[in-house]
């Protein structure tokens, strides 16, 4: 479903001609399998968030090479990837990334509307959508008026309103507390067997990780271990 190889990214710091170069990548490969829930750990600064981004295409890669759902995704335009994105991946976010003026069925309808869904069709998946994950009745709601656990779910929504393959999912408990995060783990878990989604999710919290079929570690940009958690 995802395969990284031989993937290196720098960071160029200062003015052209007296940059400094910080490397945050080193020759990084791994494959995700469908249906898998691989984990990727790492201390502050390993490159987890990097490796997410070149992944999801908001970063270009220098070097290297990314293949998602039997495309390979450094080959296309800018533009030619956010119309794949919008049709193959999800997105969760630690900060949860909703639009503050918009209400929970707003914002989880917006990915349909860029694909330019009808507006009968939307309000229904939308709502199909609220009530798989216990939201329905908070449809009117704006973020300021949800718990942490309620936007982190109005987030999945989001990211399953285009009933993607991949999530991608970078800290997506870090800004919850402990029994909303089992809550969160359980769900993905859920998700994972019944839609037979994959994830891949970026954390820095042993719980997060011990949910995943493998585990990948990432130290100064590489990868150093590799768990079986099955």
């Amino acid at each position: 479903m995802i395969t990284v190889s031989r993937l290196s990214h720098d960071f160029h710091v200062g003015k052209k001609g007296k940059e400094t170069i910080i490397p945050v990548l080193r020759q990084v490969s791994f494959r995700v399998e469908k249906g898998e829930i691989v984990t990727i750990v790492g201390r502050s600064g390993s490159g987890k968030s990097t490796l997410l981004n070149l992944i999801s295409g908001f970063i270009k890669q220098q070097a290297g090479e990314i293949k998602i759902d039997g495309i390979h995704v450094t080959d296309l335009t800018e533009a030619k990837f956010a119309d794949f994105r919008i049709n193959h991946i999800g997105f969760i976010f630690q900060s949860f990334q909703l639009i503050p003026s918009m209400t929970a069925f707003e914002n989880i309808e917006l990915p349909l509307t860029l694909k330019g869904v009808s507006e009968t069709e939307r309000r229904t998946r939308t709502l199909n959508i609220l009530a798989r994950v216990g939201l329905l009745d908070y449809k009117d709601h704006y973020p300021s008026e949800l718990s942490g656990g309620q936007q982190q779910r109005v987030s999945i929504a989001r990211a399953l309103i285009v009933n993607p393959p991949i999530i991608l999912a970078d800290e997506p408990t870090g800004s919850l507390d402990s029994e909303t995060e089992q809550d969160l783990l359980q769900f993905i878990k859920e998700l994972n067997k019944e839609l037979g989604i994959t994830f891949l999710i970026i954390t820095h919290d042993e719980k997060v990780a011990d949910i995943g079929n493998r585990t990948i570690e990432l130290q100064d940009g590489q990868i150093v271990q590799k768990e079986v958690f099955i």
